[in-house]
């Protein structure tokens, strides 16, 4: 074993040496070209005279305060606030709807100082995107707040209801008037008698069914019974309640705001509340990433980026890089053990009760990667619509055809069909020779390979891993450009090294366990991908223009991306131990029932 982890280090030795051949041979004929760059990278860039950048919210001298408030409350709700719901809101915690409001209260605060700034400022970006944005997803927000508040009240927000609302038959305990039980007492009192008397009863021939007050004839009435078969009548009744599963039983609330909700509840369908939860738990999964669409709006308008023609490369640059960066926090959230019941958690998936087909990690990494590059060339000419392609044009599409080939490729290689079918040369030749012919020893050869447990598909690691060697080295019109360019690519290469490093880990000790393995590389992979994309959208052309206007560098930008991801990624982990948390107080289950050892 000691033998195969040399050689597979000597291995990824020799592969990064020959990754950093083309940069080497690229640069390394031209002493003069490479101190000149150096020499380039020392000068400052010249500036563009200041009277030709228009005006920002930036810049804007008047109500300061009431910006950076704003600013402020939006993102202790957005970053803060409503993560830390959303994941209660999945645990289904007692303490979501509290949460929730308190995300209103700062939301609408946030709200008040917008209005107010942009009643008391010019409109220095007219038709923007941010306003109207921010308004549907306070609603969509809000109108999930209203569905928790009436859900909890109706008693659909439980973990059991939400499933389906229970699958078991439940009673529940229904009001009943006075009259009600008085006939029930009259009918059923000489059956199901209380059980305790008065002091001063003796109880001697007071009771129905006593010998006293039968006659000595053998015979009994029509209906009447034996103390025997009424008291097998009362332990058949009783056995008969215990199966019943009776709901917590709740007081009505007296307030008239409660009450009215309670006759709203009411009047929900059980089909209706399955659309409702559907619509609930569908705004739990996405609300987060419109909200980071949200704030990435306000960027763009407090510093009034992409007007015009440069919206093209606004939207290239942005959505790209926020495609990475979500991609490096479910890199994040799988070494976690988020979605480790699908074994995407770099572990072995539990048995459940129904094992559907479930497709893995690296199949849906490559479908979007495969749909990613089939929709986006048609888009890669939109900046230079009605002219003709250009050598950067058809650079990109050739990228894009990238994105196609290796998508398709690994999602393939995550078909079993595929390598089953791969398999049959094997087979053939194993099945002309009977299996009684194999000894024991050989007969282990028979079985598949323990890496067949567990998938290793390095392709869409190497496509990501192609696009930052390529984009490292993209021409650009400005050498601050081009170092921001550089920086979000080597990130991307250093993501996916760290990615086959985990591969090489994964292929020599597959996991053995249905808990999270937490590949210790798989956090400089997210590392990588969040902060590369972040850097990423910083290298459109208006952001870089607003860079060198202001008088920032490529390396300012580097830094503050680089602290601004650490923190980041450390409050992921707090939100999802939170999560772990709310779970397991809301379970009831004790403490000593989440250790697996205990139950082996």
């Amino acid at each position: 074993m000691r033998s195969t982890a040399q050689s597979a280090l000597k291995l990824l030795a020799l592969v990064a040496v020959a990754g950093a051949l083309p940069a080497v041979l690229a640069h390394g004929h031209d002493d003069e070209g490479t101190m000149d760059m150096d020499m380039d990278m020392s000068k400052e860039e010249p500036k563009p005279d200041p009277d030709s950048y228009p005006p920002t919210y930036f810049s804007h001298p008047e109500h300061v305060v009431e910006i950076y408030a704003h600013i402020a409350l939006m993102v202790v709700s957005w970053v803060i606030m409503l993560p830390i719901a959303v994941m209660f809101s999945i645990a289904r915690s007692r303490y979501t709807l509290a949460i929730q409001f308190l995300f209103l209260c700062t939301n609408a605060l946030g709200l008040l100082l917008g209005i107010t700034y942009n009643a008391n400022t010019p409109d220095l970006y007219p038709n923007n995107a941010h306003h109207k944005l921010g308004w549907l997803v306070t609603w969509v927000v809000s109108a999930q707040v209203v569905i928790s508040l009436v859900g909890r009240v109706a008693g659909v927000m439980s973990k059991n209801n939400v499933q389906e609302f229970s699958k078991e038959e439940e009673q529940a305990f229904i009001p009943v008037s006075t009259e009600a039980m008085a006939e029930h007492q009259r009918m059923n009192g000489p059956y199901f008698s209380h059980p305790f008397r008065h002091s001063n009863d003796s109880g001697q021939g007071t009771e129905p069914n006593t010998e006293s007050l039968r006659s000595d004839s053998v015979s009994t009435s029509v209906g009447q019974e034996s103390p025997v078969e009424i008291s097998d009548r009362r332990v058949h009744y009783e056995d008969d309640l215990e199966d019943i599963h009776f709901k917590p039983a709740t007081m009505l609330p007296s307030k008239s705001a409660n009450s009215f909700i309670v006759k709203v509840a009411g009047k929900i369908s059980a089909r209706a509340w399955k659309i409702l939860m559907f619509a609930y738990n569908f705004i739990d999964r996405t609300i987060l990433i419109l909200g980071y669409i949200a704030l990435c709006t306000g960027i763009i308008t407090f510093a009034r980026f992409f007007e015009g023609h440069g919206i093209f490369s606004g939207l290239a640059h942005w959505i790209k890089g926020g495609i990475f960066f979500w991609f490096g926090i479910l890199t994040l959230g799988r070494w976690s053990g988020s979605f480790g019941e699908l074994g995407w958690a770099w572990n072995v998936r539990p048995k459940q009760s129904s094992q559907k087909w479930r497709p893995t990690a690296e199949f849906v990494e490559g479908a979007l990667i495969f749909t990613y590059g089939s929709t986006n060339i048609f888009l890669e000419h939109l900046g230079n619509a009605g002219k003709e392609f250009s050598p950067q044009d058809l650079e990109h599409i050739s990228i894009t055809v990238l994105f196609i080939g290796g998508g398709l490729l690994a999602m393939l290689i995550e078909s079993t069909r595929i390598r089953e079918l791969l398999n049959t040369t094997v087979y053939e030749a194993a099945l002309t020779h009977p299996s009684h012919a194999y000894t024991d020893e050989e007969r282990q050869a028979l079985e598949p390979p323990k890496q067949y447990e567990f998938s290793v598909n390095p392709i869409p690691a190497l496509v990501i891993l192609l696009l930052g060697i390529m984009m490292s080295s993209h021409t650009q019109q400005s050498m601050v450009s081009s170092m921001v360019h550089k920086q979000w690519g080597n990130l991307l290469t250093g993501a996916s090294f760290a990615r086959g490093f985990t591969y090489v880990l994964v292929y020599l000790k597959p996991p053995r366990s249905i808990l999270p393995s937490r590949p210790p590389t798989e956090l400089l992979t997210a590392f990588g991908l969040i902060a590369g994309g972040t850097i990423f959208m910083a290298s459109a052309s208006d952001t870089v223009d607003g860079m060198i206007h202001y008088g920032l560098d490529a390396m300012f930008f580097y830094t503050v991306t680089m602290g601004f991801v650490g923190l980041l990624m450390a409050w992921v982990v707090v939100l999802l131990a939170l999560k772990g948390w709310a779970v397991r107080r809301e379970s009831g289950r004790p403490a000593t029932s989440w250790d697996l050892a205990t139950r082996v």
